[in-house]
């Protein structure tokens, strides 16, 4: 699945089962509490914090899958078509950041 098909799942989804689309704002701090979620999750597990119980059970795909549908709430209420961007995006860091990585000492 691409992004824009992903941006028409979401869409349908919110027309389907959800009242409408809450506002930017509220998105954007939906947005922020989900990251959170996943930060959590990375700095128990991988970082250097000890995972409580309460969190060995969380799943860091479930988490990672409501920050991405959060981002496809956004670009859909704001006009952005992601796949259009994700692809520009792509291209601008190929031709930055080819070189740069493949000369970085700490990286070999």
């Amino acid at each position: 699945m691409d992004l824009q098909n992903a941006q028409k799942i979401v869409d349908n989804w919110i027309k389907d089962h959800g009242v409408r689309y809450f506002n930017e704002l509220t998105n954007m701090a939906q947005l922020t509490e989900e990251v959170g979620e996943v930060a959590r999750i990375i700095s128990r597990r991988y970082g250097e914090q000890s995972e409580k119980e309460s969190d060995k059970d969380k799943d860091l795909g479930e988490e990672l899958a409501d920050v991405l549908f959060v981002v496809l709430c956004l670009a859909n209420q704001t006009g952005v078509n992601l796949q259009e961007a994700f692809d520009k995006k792509l291209e601008l860091k190929t031709k930055r950041d080819h070189n740069r990585h493949h000369s970085n000492e700490k990286l070999k």
